[in-house]
């Protein structure tokens, strides 16, 4: 009778252990010991530089583990290089769905266009979507609790940066570098906007647009000098920002520049050279700038022990380095009982949360645009300063 009962404990412990097991074990990229977080990031091609928010994920992700990771697991990062290719980046996404807990830092309005459907039909927890967030606007809220975005709106942007120009500066014409895609589209429309409510003070002088894969911009250059524009706001990846300058420098047309905020890298001064010097770059508003103000300095640092390599791309590695901190702050709320909904349902539970003290305060809830805001820059002697206090805009959803 006692080897019955004996048996029988140890079955029900068996039965109770390999359930809990299999139940654990059937949540992707989640064991006992680890959590995968999955990432499709431009580490080649024309907007390469953006890897370096790969690698503030990475450096972040390993500070968390450092200090014993969360509720027992340490986070791993699988990455995978798109080329900055849409359907790559939708292949990668694809190709880790059933090995993530969730996708975190999507680069790229092209990028997230092409893996839209994806994104809402695999219910994978999406975090911090660096992407023009009316990507998301025509869809549902019931199809759109898993993503969580803290990027500011395009048009948003460029109405705010096109009036600092006009309020600020006194220009009188606004012309648009941009390019051929949502992006550049969506600043085109921010500009629009912005100019029926300066009431005539400036104008749209025209947009030039190029494609992702132009090299030879000498045309664009002249196009821009042609609208007689005394201010020109770019919308593009580093590498075309650098190249439309030299040309424009090459034919004398020196008129104030403003860019979009993937721009905001002090980085640039590397690649444009003294020809960056007095831009002004608009900047995410949920991070604080590298070199000027101290709680960046303080993620630095950090950042800089794990992944030396941020060395000279600090802005990208911080920008980077927020999505991880709401990732790690969410998986922190989900507890040691850890699923794609629980995850999920932590993150919306995040509210007024600022990643290491640093940018404007980001709420989800209901809202799934949990920070809409800007700041604009100024480019001085290799650094990007804060001109502006943070523009904080409606959330789109």
């Amino acid at each position: 009778m006692k080897r019955l009962v004996c048996l029988g404990i140890i079955g029900v412990f068996c039965l109770v252990f390999f359930s809990n097991a299999f139940s654990q074990g059937s949540v992707p990229g989640v064991t006992d010991e680890q959590v995968a977080i999955g990432m499709t990031c431009p580490m080649s091609g024309p907007a390469a530089l953006w890897a370096a928010m790969y690698l503030g994920n990475s450096a972040w992700a390993k500070q968390v583990n450092a200090q014993g990771g969360i509720h027992g697991r340490k986070i791993k990062v699988v990455v995978k290089d798109d080329g900055y290719n849409p359907s790559r980046a939708l292949s990668n996404l694809t190709d880790m769905k059933n090995e993530v807990l969730a996708f975190g830092c999507v680069i790229g309005s092209a990028t997230a266009n092409a893996s839209k459907d994806f994104l809402l039909e695999s219910k994978v927890p999406v975090v911090h979507i660096h992407a023009n967030p009316r990507i998301w606007s025509d869809v549902p809220p019931a199809k759109m609790q898993h993503l969580f975005i803290a990027y500011p709106d395009y048009i948003d942007e460029a109405d705010a940066v096109t009036a600092f120009a006009v309020n600020k500066m006194a220009l009188k014409k606004i012309a648009l570098f941009g390019q051929n895609d949502d992006w550049g589209k969506s600043a085109k429309m921010g500009i629009e906007r912005a100019m029926k409510r300066l009431n005539g003070k400036a104008a749209f002088a025209g947009d030039v647009m190029f494609e992702i894969t132009d090299r030879a911009l000498s045309a664009h250059a002249v196009k821009l000098k042609e609208t007689g524009a005394d201010g020109v706001v770019i919308y593009g990846t580093p590498t075309h920002a650098a190249l439309i300058l030299k040309e424009m420098a090459k034919i004398g047309y020196k008129p104030k520049i403003f860019t979009a905020n993937p721009l905001g890298d002090p980085l640039m001064y590397k690649i444009a050279g003294e020809l960056w010097e007095g831009a002004y770059p608009a900047a995410s508003g949920n991070l604080a700038m590298p070199d000027v103000e101290p709680a960046a300095d303080r993620v630095v640092e950090k950042l800089l022990k794990h992944e030396p390599k941020l060395e000279g791309t600090k802005f990208l590695g911080v920008t980077g380095s927020t999505t991880m901190m709401l990732i790690a702050e969410a998986l922190n709320k989900a507890g040691r009982n850890l699923t794609r909904a629980s995850f999920i349902q932590a993150m919306a539970s995040i509210r007024g949360f600022k990643p290491e003290g640093m940018g404007a305060p980001i709420t989800f809830g209901k809202k799934r645009h949990g920070l809409n805001a800007i700041r604009i820059c100024h480019a001085e002697n290799g650094k990007h300063v804060p001109l502006s206090d943070f523009m904080v805009f409606e959330p789109l959803y």
